[in-house]
């Protein structure tokens, strides 16, 4: 394998580091927080070196990574595996990492486990947990094991049973109370952020004025906080039809596709690799490896 540095760059330790306290003080001054998530030391390196804010190893590695259905189906021990490689490629945004479905649900005490795990062995430096006012004690209690929380209302994928599937939340008058009574429960519980994913742009703004966590929307219009898209997504490395949020800022499929069929050609019709592209012996060695080869000639004759 290759040994050359990604991209031939070396960190230089000139970035600001993000913390759960700076994302407080960016809300403040209406500087809007970036996320994305990140599940690989490769991509993590490129979005952190880019300057995201935060950088989210979420559930979703069970689909873009791990070929899942959904998001239920990946462990703790996926997570974590993907969670210390993008520590190693991570200096300066905010990691925050995603408790998956049954890390959290069991009991508090298991919870706590869990999210330790994270911070100890993945080097997270906030857990994610899916759930309005109904978490607010379980998080309240993570958080008085001095490990961060970021909360996440609204379309909760590790719900999506319950849900019916991928519904956009809060549409009618109760929904809407219910998110607000999830947010400020939340809110007084101490979560770092709140994500709000698949809420009405007007029900979003409402909650990041109530409360004085960052919001951090996905498909919860420009009025949050900050933005949260998958790394996945926006180069479109997905296989299925884009959510009506999701905004493609680059065809990574098409380059990597292009970029392999010209491989195969040039393998197959014997223009890879070239000499310029091939190791040679010193000229001394191959001046005596000729001679043994003459000699080995002679005799065959």
């Amino acid at each position: 394998m290759s040994l050359t540095p990604i991209g031939g760059r070396l960190f230089d330790g000139s970035g600001r580091k993000i913390t759960t306290a700076s994302l407080r003080e960016q809300k403040l001054r209406h500087e809007s927080i970036t996320c994305l998530t990140a599940y690989d030391y490769a991509s993590a390196r490129l979005v952190d070196e880019a300057g995201i804010d935060m950088v989210l190893v979420g559930d979703s590695l069970a689909q873009t990574m791990l070929g899942y259905e959904n998001t239920l189906s990946v462990t703790m021990d996926e997570m974590l595996h993907h969670v210390k490689a993008v520590r190693r490629g991570v200096k300066n945004a905010l990691l925050v990492a995603d408790m998956p479905y049954g890390s959290y649900q069991i009991d508090a005490k298991t919870a706590i486990s869990n999210a330790a795990r994270f911070v100890k062995e993945g080097g997270a430096e906030v857990v994610k947990i899916e759930g309005g006012e109904k978490r607010a004690e379980l998080i309240r209690q993570i958080i008085d094991a001095e490990i961060p929380v970021a909360g996440h209302i609204g379309l909760t994928p590790q719900s999506v049973n319950v849900m019916g599937g991928y519904k956009v939340q809060g549409k009618s008058l109760g929904g809407i109370e219910q998110l607000m009574r999830d947010a400020v429960a939340l809110d007084h519980a101490g979560v770092a952020c709140l994500y709000l994913e698949g809420i009405p742009r007007e029900v979003a703004a409402m909650i990041t004025a109530e409360v004085d966590t960052p919001t951090i929307g996905i498909g919860a219009g420009p009025e949050c906080d900050g933005q949260v898209l998958v790394f996945h997504d926006i180069l479109n490395l997905t296989f299925g039809p884009p959510a009506k949020f999701v905004r493609r800022y680059g065809d990574a499929a098409a380059l990597i596709t292009n970029a392999v069929q010209a491989f195969r050609a040039d393998v197959r019709s014997h223009q890879y690799p070239s000499d310029e592209e091939s190791y040679h012996l010193p000229k001394e060695t191959k001046a005596g490896l000729d001679t043994v080869l003459a000699r080995k000639r002679a005799m065959r004759r």
